[in-house]
């Protein structure tokens, strides 16, 4: 599990979740009062904070008022986002699902994550916010991972002494 070993994998500017959730999309359907589900379809796009997402269709479901899970699909699913460290991450997948009651990001289908730190791809990862903790793979696919060196001045070219 390697894949565990890659904090650098991990998204979300802390500040982005206390950000107002902005959606825009060519339709939407629902009530945005207690427990309901709302979706929005065609070129939807959400913004909050530094958060950017781009998917076909977006499905939020609410409990007592205040959202507790979203659905975004799509062929595929964009999401870049800063992190704390001012770097920025970028991801794709068929489907992504947010559980904000557990902090768990899932990524669904020919998914991959991209930072300046490396990138991990495969068929599902599952992501804790709150841990870092991240599960990728066993489901029998393959999941290939790149971790770059911590700085690139670390890297010495052929012949450097420096």
């Amino acid at each position: 599990m390697i894949a565990l070993s890659v904090p650098a994998l991990a998204w979300a500017k802390s500040s982005d979740r206390n950000q107002p959730i902005y959606l825009d999309s060519n339709n939407q359907e629902g009530v945005m009062d207690g427990n309901s589900t709302n979706v929005w379809t065609g070129n939807v796009t959400l913004k909050q904070g530094t958060l950017d997402i781009a998917a076909q269709r977006a499905e939020l479901t609410q409990r007592d008022g205040d959202p507790s899970k979203a659905v975004f699909t799509g062929n595929p699913v964009k999401l870049k986002q800063q992190q704390d460290d001012g770097t920025w991450m970028d991801a794709t997948a068929n489907r992504i699902e947010y559980d904000m009651s557990t902090e768990t990001i899932t990524l669904i289908g020919n998914y991959t994550v991209k930072s300046p730190r490396g990138s991990n791809s495969g068929q599902r990862m599952v992501y804790n916010t709150k841990t870092g903790n991240m599960q990728s793979g066993g489901d029998g696919t393959r999941v290939k991972t790149v971790i770059q060196p911590k700085s690139a001045g670390a890297v010495k070219k052929p012949g450097e002494t420096k």
